[in-house]
């Protein structure tokens, strides 16, 4: 017991540091984790998943994924874009996968708990081979 009350710095320190090491691991399985350009197929050819493109009008028009519908994140709690079926899932992606994440968030306020955003946005799409439109 003279230990731990004389070297009460050191066993903080390792308390903290082992927290730093587990803080990924516990962030990662929350759920609403990012998924991979396969997992994002396999989503959406097996689950009926919708892809939900949250860029801006302009940055949508110059390339997003095939079938990806156009529900920019300054409107997406008014969009009415969004499918009534709140149980299916989404796949939310925009141009490196940053905005997508706050998207996610403002969805599962609005009830649909099954988005998630794609890992690497529409660059990682583009990398895998997946195809790529434009929008006149």
């Amino acid at each position: 017991m003279k230990f731990l009350v004389d070297n009460w710095y050191l066993i903080v320190m390792a308390l903290v540091s082992g927290g730093l090491l587990l803080w990924p691991r516990i962030r990662a399985g929350s759920g609403s984790g990012a998924v991979s350009t396969a997992e994002a197929v396999q989503l959406i050819n097996r689950e009926r998943a919708v892809l939900i493109d949250v860029s801006e009008a302009p940055d949508y028009a110059a390339g997003h994924a095939i079938g990806a519908k156009s529900v920019p994140l300054s409107g997406l709690e008014a969009s009415t874009d969004l499918p009534k079926n709140k149980a299916l899932p989404l796949v939310v992606v925009c141009a490196t996968g940053s905005r997508a994440s706050r998207a996610v968030g403002i969805l599962h306020k609005l009830g649909f708990a099954n988005a998630r955003p794609l890992a690497g946005g529409l660059k990682a799409w583009r990398e895998a081979n997946l195809p790529v439109e434009k929008s006149a």
